[in-house]
């Protein structure tokens, strides 16, 4: 059959998909490159944040840089991990996002495709003792177009760029900028204890699975609502 050939509906559906293909692949690359670029940032923060700490020798408090394989990435620090994951699929926007009021965006409707890079909080210890049931937050997103056009969401991050979607991509020093962000907010949020109701009662599987090797469930806002206002700024 050739293409003279096809009925227009079928047509329609051919061109849909090649559109599509090459639009999310180009997503995906950009996706991508930004999130190597983060790793290599990752790691070279590593190695300048320490060379200034006082005591570079304690292992509570440096950085450490983890590899996790091409689409994950982590930094521990003090009593904290942050993980960097990059999704594989990319995503559109409902219509109610503030992203379809973007000029760039009414312009070029594919410019609203993107992929996401999102940065969760967990402690440290969840993992050295593989407490499955611990709760990570996530603190950041990152969401980047076919023309590595970003913007952000999270806390303390500067979201309102995304009334200037378009206008730049994405750079290494606004993924530093990002990365600091996440940082410093992470250093500000506290464990707190969580309210004495909600750990009043513990079942006897929770207390024996505590004493083998701690792993009663913890997060720093256990109990608590996850606001935006849960830390303030210089950690008051």
């Amino acid at each position: 059959m050739n293409n003279s050939e096809i009925p227009p509906s079928r047509q329609q559906i051919i061109d849909g998909l090649n559109i599509k293909s090459q639009l999310k692949n180009k997503v995906f690359m950009q996706t991508l490159e930004v999130f190597n670029l983060l790793k290599e940032i990752l790691h070279e923060m590593s190695n300048d944040v320490n060379e200034m700490l006082v005591d570079e020798d304690n292992r509570r408090v440096r950085f450490e840089y983890r590899d996790r394989g091409k689409f994950e990435a982590e930094l521990k620090f003090a009593d904290d991990i942050l993980l960097f994951s990059m999704h594989t699929d990319v995503f559109q926007f409902d219509r109610d996002h503030p992203i379809w009021k973007n000029e760039h965006v009414k312009r070029d409707p594919f410019a609203s495709y993107c992929g996401i890079i999102s940065v969760y909080n967990f402690l440290t210890d969840s993992f050295k003792y593989n407490r499955k049931d611990d709760l990570g937050y996530l603190i950041a997103r990152i969401f980047i177009n076919k023309d590595k056009s970003f913007f952000t969401e999270g806390k303390r991050q500067e979201n309102k760029k995304i009334a200037r979607f378009g206008e730049w991509p994405i750079d290494k020093a606004a993924v530093v900028s990002i990365v600091e962000t996440a940082i410093i907010y992470t250093l500000n949020f506290d464990l707190l204890a969580p309210p004495y109701e909600v750990v009043a009662i513990a079942s006897v599987e929770q207390m024996n699975a505590k004493i083998d090797s701690s792993k009663m469930q913890t997060g720093k806002r256990l109990g608590f609502a996850f606001k935006s206002d849960d830390v303030k700024a210089n950690g008051g």
